[in-house]
Order: structure tokens, then C-alpha cells, then sequence
């Protein structure tokens, strides 16, 4: 077949970008069209998404794809944040960041009115306060102008499909994030909503990943896996049903695909999440924040003179002594931004650990730290399944990250295969030439992923080492 091109539109809390993806019926190739940042931006306490750089960034990376002639357009983004839109159809401000300090003490509150054990049996969904839930709690408590006036909710990518095609709807594997779908009917869970008095008029329909939305420009909009490691995972280029995954960038979501959620106590107790996937699958995983931490590490330093980029600091880490302190990744100052080192430092203090002392100690730290996680969650993932894992993929921009890779096999115990760094915009586009007819299935579409991608694969090694580490890491 002649070659056909689509555009994938993937914005990340770090950065975005627009991304031709060319496909010749057997192969693709990635063509990066335009690359712009992303951050929070901080105004008179709140931290807020700047929605309309954004969407004047997008529509800058797509200009340049029409010169491609590309048949479709799809758009993915991070979970949890939305926008309100008024009885006009107009954003009633900016959306607001997850980080924000706004849903402090919200997850209490709502479990005075809605147990936790229901919340689950419901959702599905880990607990965390970074919650689209939370967030909805907080407009109601605080009695917000905005909330009363709202007459749509839109997750961040549904937001920006509306204003290319002016067509309102939620993707299901991004709604699936918010902590307010139920997860058997896969719609909105519309009594705990009520029990919350969260208006439950404002949220549209729900559609399934590979639905057209509309057109831009006369270019088909098709909705992907619009959150983002849902498009990742579609992108997992596995040849075992017995696989594990880890969509590795400023978060790590460790998981595997399952046939059905997981909703009863011992998945609550092993702190699980069941996000919608492709073709009716779950994806049962564990948030760990992830390379947020060495990001806020590397801004902290560069503010200070000393601008590292991310290959020296895993060179510096991996000179570093091995296993001389652990940090707990779920630690709510770790969650927002701000002096990192330090506050690996103090945590370091506080239990009684060696004291990292230079930017190497401090990597370490974390990227050991986050090895044992994953086995801790894979070690949970296994027991509430059954499930056998033989082999773990790590995808996105943190599989570059060799030294993290092999400490992961390491610490696991199981073979790891890094690929593809751009997992996110591979998958995007897989399921838009699904939805066109170009590819058959997603098997047909993973593939594809093998066939163009080079993928590493990383063995075990020191496997008794790392369990004597792990058994420390578990006392910490």
C-alpha cells in the first residue's frame, strides 16, 4: 500500500507535541512536526494549566500536518484534570492542576459521606487525592461560582477534541480516571455523584476509544485511548498474554491488562486501580510517582548553577554506592513541587538512613527505591490474580533510561523489554488506523510495534543482592 500519514496529539505534564505518524502497511515511522512545553503556572496560590497556549500550540503542530495530507487526527493527554464550560459553551477559566494544593483533606471529607469501600466497589479506582472526584469535591464545598454556572464537564483531552470538532463528549479510558465512573457499567456513577452533590447534568455522554468525534479542517478527529498510558499500553509490543507493563515518565503506572476489574477488598487493600483500556480490557496497575522526582532534583540543582541533563545524572548515579538508603514514594511532599534533594535528605534523617551526599547518592536513591516499588506492586498484582508475569515492558520516555531498566529486571526477578520510547504517540495512532480500517486489530497493531521498533531487552542479574535489598527496602 502507498504510504498514509495521521497526526497524534500527545500532551504530557511536562510537554506536548504534534507528531506525524507515517504508515506503509507494515512499518511506521515518527515524524515530530512541532514540540512545545507544559507546566503549571502558579497565580496567587492556585496552580493552573494554560489551556489556551496549549490549544494555539496544537493548532500550530497540526498547520504544519496538512502538508502530509493525513487522514485522521487523534488527541491524548494526562488523567485526572478537566474544564467547566458555561450555558455558551465558554471555559469557565483555567483548569486547574492536579498538584494543586486545593484537595488537601478532600478524600476525608468525602469518606464522612460516601465509605471508601463503596467509592471502590464502584470505581474501581486507587485512592488518591489528586482525584478528578477530589478536585469536584472541593468546587462543591467551597461553594464555587464556576461549579454553579457549569453546564459541561470535559476531561483535559476531551476538552480539546471539543474545540477542534465542537462536539462534547468523554473518552472512555480517560473518564475512567477521574474515580467517578463505574467501572462494570463503564458510565458515569451517577448516585455516589449524587450523594456528593456533584451535578450530574453536566457530564456527556461517554464514548469508546476509535470513536470519529468530528472533523478539524475537514480531517477526521477520532478519540484514541485519550489518556495517555492508555495509548502507551495499546503500544506494548508483547507476544505473551503473560506480561507486565510500566508507562514510565514523570509517573510509573506498573500494571497489567486483565479481561475484568478487580473491585472487591483484597484489591482495595492491595491499593490497585482499574483504568479502561482497548477492546473491553481493564488496566489493573498501581500511580507510584515515578521520574518526578528526578525532575524536580535536576530543577532544583539548576537553579542553583549546576544544570545537569538526565544522561549525566544517571551516569552520576551509577557510580554512586549501591542500596545505602530507600525513600517512600508515596509521601505527599513528594507529590508537589519544590526542593526535592532536600526533602530525600530529611526523609533520609527522619529513618535513621546514611545521608546522600551528592547529586549521584540522591538518584540512586530514587531509582533503586523505584525498582523495589515495582516489585512490591508486581508481587501484589500477582497474588490478586493468579496471573503469571514472564516479562515486563517499559514504555514512554523513561525506558531510555538504561540504568532504571536493569534495575528493574534485577529487582523483579523477570526479563525486561524497554520500547517504545514513544509508546504514547505509536499507540494514538494505532488505534486511529484501527478505526480506519488500516490495521485489523490490536494484535495486528503490536505487531506493527515490533516489526519498527528496537527494542532492548534487559536479563536479571544479582538477583540475590537485590533480594537482600528488597527485604530492607520492605523494613524502611
Amino acid at each position: 500500500m502507498s504510504r498514509i500519514t495521521v497526526l497524534a496529539v500527545d500532551v504530557g505534564a511536562e510537554s506536548g507535541r504534534v507528531m506525524a505518524v507515517h504508515f506503509d502497511g507494515a512499518g511506521m515511522h515518527l515524524e515530530e512536526l512541532h514540540r512545545f512545553p507544559n507546566g503549571a503556572v502558579e497565580v496567587q496560590g492556585t496552580l493552573y494549566w494554560d489551556f489556551l497556549r496549549l490549544w494555539s500550540e496544537i493548532q500550530l503542530g497540526i498547520e504544519k500536518g496538512k502538508a502530509y495530507h493525513p487522514i485522521s487526527i487523534g488527541v491524548d493527554t494526562w488523567g485526572v484534570d478537566f474544564g467547566l464550560l458555561d450555558k455558551d459553551d465558554r471555559l469557565l477559566g483555567n483548569p486547574v492542576c492536579y498538584r494543586d494544593k486545593r484537595t488537601e483533606g478532600m478524600m476525608e471529607l468525602t469518606f464522612a459521606r460516601a465509605p471508601k469501600e463503596q467509592i471502590f466497589a464502584r470505581t474501581g479506582i486507587q485512592f488518591m487525592r489528586i482525584n478528578t472526584l477530589y478536585q469536584l469535591v472541593n468546587l462543591v464545598e467551597s461553594g464555587s461560582p464556576q461549579l454553579e454556572a457549569a453546564r459541561t464537564f470535559l476531561t483535559a483531552p476531551d476538552l480539546l477534541n471539543y474545540w477542534l470538532t465542537g462536539e462534547k463528549v468523554n473518552e472512555y479510558t480517560i473518564a475512567s480516571t477521574t474515580q467517578m465512573l463505574d467501572a462494570q457499567t463503564r458510565n458515569w456513577a451517577t448516585d455516589l455523584l449524587t450523594t456528593l452533590d456533584i451535578p450530574t447534568h453536566i457530564f456527556p455522554d461517554i464514548v469508546q476509544p476509535g470513536t470519529k468525534v468530528g472533523a478539524f479542517g475537514g480531517i477526521p478527529v477520532i478519540a484514541p485511548a485519550c489518556h495517555d498510558t492508555g495509548s502507551a499500553v495499546a503500544a506494548t509490543p508483547t507476544e505473551t498474554a503473560d506480561y507486565g507493563y510500566i508507562s514510565s515518565g514523570t509517573w510509573s503506572l506498573v500494571g497489567l491488562e486483565t479481561k475484568q476489574p478487580f473491585l472487591g477488598p483484597d484489591a482495595l487493600a492491595a491499593n490497585v486501580t482499574n483504568e479502561g483500556g482497548l477492546n473491553g480490557r481493564v488496566r489493573l496497575l498501581t500511580n507510584v510517582v515515578g521520574l518526578w522526582l528526578v525532575q524536580q532534583c535536576r530543577a532544583t540543582w539548576r537553579k542553583a548553577g549546576r544544570d545537569y541533563d538526565y544522561g549525566a545524572l544517571v551516569r552520576l548515579a551509577k557510580e554512586a554506592p549501591p542500596f545505602r538508603t530507600f525513600i517512600d514514594l508515596g509521601l505527599p511532599e513528594f507529590l508537589i513541587p519544590g526542593d526535592h534533594p532536600a526533602l530525600v535528605r530529611a526523609y533520609c534523617a527522619q529513618t535513621g538512613q546514611p545521608f546522600p551526599e551528592d547529586e549521584g547518592a540522591i538518584i540512586r536513591t530514587i531509582l533503586e527505591s523505584l525498582a523495589l516499588e515495582y516489585r512490591v506492586i508486581y508481587d501484589r498484582l500477582a497474588k490478586l490474580t493468579g496471573n503469571t508475569i514472564d516479562v515486563i515492558h517499559i514504555l514512554g520516555g523513561g525506558s531510555q533510561n538504561q540504568l532504571l531498566n536493569q534495575m528493574t529486571a534485577n529487582a523483579t526477578g523477570r526479563p525486561v523489554v524497554a520500547g517504545p520510547v514513544e509508546a504514547t504517540v505509536v499507540g494514538n495512532a494505532l488505534v486511529q488506523l484501527i478505526a480506519l480500517g488500516e490495521l485489523k486489530d490490536l494484535h495486528e497493531a503490536r505487531q506493527v510495534v515490533i516489526q519498527s521498533e528496537g527494542l532492548i531487552r534487559f536479563e536479571p542479574r544479582d538477583t540475590d543482592v537485590w533480594e537482600e535489598a528488597f527485604q530492607r527496602y520492605q523494613q524502611r
